[in-house]
């Protein structure tokens, strides 16, 4: 019995030992596992924030009729640069009956006060020729009369505007001509010759006949989460990249930061606003949609790595990375890190630019080779 114990014993001994062998041997036939390595570079590292919107004119100014009527001529359009005092177009007044028949009644009226004042006249002079009345009260006939003339001159002209649009005598100044008040392009033109328009009073803003604008001072006006508001302030630098113009980018200046934000689609933003520097050398139109770039901070030509080689110590939460020491092995370097731009990250001190750092991606033998 003793026996069969005890040489159960030694081949379990043996077969540990076996065992123990056969796994030191497949360990040691194991390739070894390599990681690739980066070398940091230098890079010029922009840190941004980006603004969705649009390019529009600095000033953009609306035309508009000071009397309604019916278009009847047309003298410019879209594109076309104009002067303070230009022609934009001619208007066909449409007299309104009621005005029209108020403007008649006051003709009446005021020929009615002029035959009285003429009678008074009359007698007053045949009374001063009879030494009754004197010199002052001759005169004072003669004005009621010479005013009366003047309200009768003045009802016909008024009803002349009302049914004409204009009265003799005022040429340019005619309400059927309008006329640009500032210089630049005509930027839309949205009515045609026999649409009704409508004058512009304290009660209705009145039909827009044209919409002028100096093309040479444009702004970017977009808008920013209320996530990114916080980073950015006034006098910024813009980088302005507009979608219909591939491969340009226009510099600005950040010049307005709403106070207030306004709700869209469950997230508040914030309107902001740039002025783009003169362009010489291309046209922007007004409208496009474009992107501005504000430009949080900016590193050029620095030391840099990829966010993804850093890695942070469990306990203090500083940064560091693993670099290669030569025998096939790494060690740990804490680093100093600047800013970043979401890809790559400056290092402001612990590596050189000859150091290779760990790439945490181990590199698999393909095993069909």
């Amino acid at each position: 019995m003793k026996k069969t114990v005890t040489r159960i014993i030694l081949l379990l001994i043996v077969a540990s030992f076996g065992a123990a062998m056969y796994y030191l041997y497949r360990k040691n036939a194991e390739d070894p596992v390599t990681y690739e390595t980066e070398q940091p570079s230098i890079k010029t590292i922009v840190k941004k924030t980006v603004a969705t919107g649009s390019i529009l004119p600095l000033e953009e100014v609306l035309i508009k009729p000071n009397i309604s009527g019916v278009i009847e001529e047309i003298f410019v359009e879209g594109g076309d640069y104009v002067k303070s005092g230009d022609l934009i177009c001619r208007i066909k007044v449409v007299p309104n009956l009621s005005a029209l028949n108020d403007a008649r009644t006051a003709i009446d009226e005021a020929k009615i006060n002029l035959d009285d004042q003429l009678r008074n006249l009359g007698r007053q002079k045949a009374l001063f020729g009879k030494g009754v009345i004197s010199q002052v009260d001759l005169e004072r006939a003669q004005v009621a009369y010479d005013q009366a003339k003047q309200a009768y001159t003045a009802a016909n002209k008024r009803f002349e505007i009302i049914k004409t649009g204009t009265a003799r005598g005022y040429g340019e100044a005619a309400n059927t001509q309008i006329r640009a008040t500032v210089s630049g392009m005509v930027l839309e033109v949205p009515v045609e010759v026999g649409n009704q328009v409508i004058e512009s009073n304290n009660f209705n803003e009145g039909t827009t006949i044209a919409a002028i604008a100096d093309v040479d001072k444009m702004i970017f006006e977009g808008k920013v989460d209320e996530s990114e508001v916080g980073k950015i302030k006034e006098n910024l630098p813009l980088e302005i990249t507009v979608g219909a113009l591939e491969d340009r980018t226009f510099d600005a200046v950040l010049d307005y930061i709403a106070p207030k934000g306004k709700e869209e689609n469950g997230a508040i933003q914030f309107e902001i606003k740039g002025t783009l520097k003169k362009q010489d050398s291309v046209f922007i139109r007004a409208g496009l949609s474009a992107n501005a770039s504000v430009i949080l901070a900016r590193a050029d030509s620095v030391l840099a790595i990829k966010e993804g080689l850093v890695q942070y110590d469990g306990e203090t939460k500083k940064p560091y990375v693993e670099v290669e020491n030569g025998n096939g092995l790494f060690e740990r370097r804490d680093i100093e890190l600047g800013i970043s731009d979401g890809i790559y990250v400056e290092v402001k001190s612990g590596v050189g630019e000859e150091d290779k750092i760990k790439v945490w991606n181990a590199i698999v033998k393909d095993e069909t080779m």
